[in-house]
């Protein structure tokens, strides 16, 4: 996870950003990335010819893509330390919906499905699992310490 790993450097603004699922959001990023007086990381799911899909959903598999956990959207701020608050700051909710249907909106999933009809119900579980550890994994980085907790 590249946003992650830029993430440990302490000292880079990172954003994961969706325009179709929350526009004001990937605003925001963009703001908060030019006025860092460092570096910053914008990573924007963009939707694309190769996906195989009428380019015309694309805002809408983009909002598919937040809503299900695969592409959680986030703000890594480091100036918020500073206030006493989380660098990170989680900006979409829980994995929901069908993530099966928003894999087969997309050739690249679809492929699987249709060479491994019997084992993709099985990839589908497994994918659901890591998108709602990783979404476990965020909201910990988010939340503040608490203030009787022992460090």
């Amino acid at each position: 996870d590249l946003g992650l790993l830029a993430k440990t450097y302490g000292n880079v603004y990172v954003a994961r950003v969706a325009y179709g699922a929350k526009d004001a959001q990937t605003v925001k990023a963009f703001q908060e990335a030019e006025s860092w007086k460092g570096p910053s990381l914008i990573i924007a799911y963009s939707h694309c010819i190769a996906h195989g899909y009428d380019l015309v959903h694309g805002l809408d598999q983009q909002k598919a893509a937040v809503d299900t956990g695969y592409w959680p959207l986030y703000r890594f701020d480091p100036r918020n330390v500073a206030e006493g608050q989380p660098a990170l700051k989680l900006d979409s909710g829980a994995p929901k919906g069908d993530l099966s249907r928003f894999m087969l909106a997309e050739t690249r999933f679809r492929a699987n499905e249709q060479q491994h009809p019997e084992g993709f119900p099985e990839v589908v579980r497994r994918a659901e699992a890591e998108l709602r550890a990783r979404y476990a994994l965020l909201t910990a980085l988010a939340t503040p310490p608490s203030a009787g907790g022992t460090s």
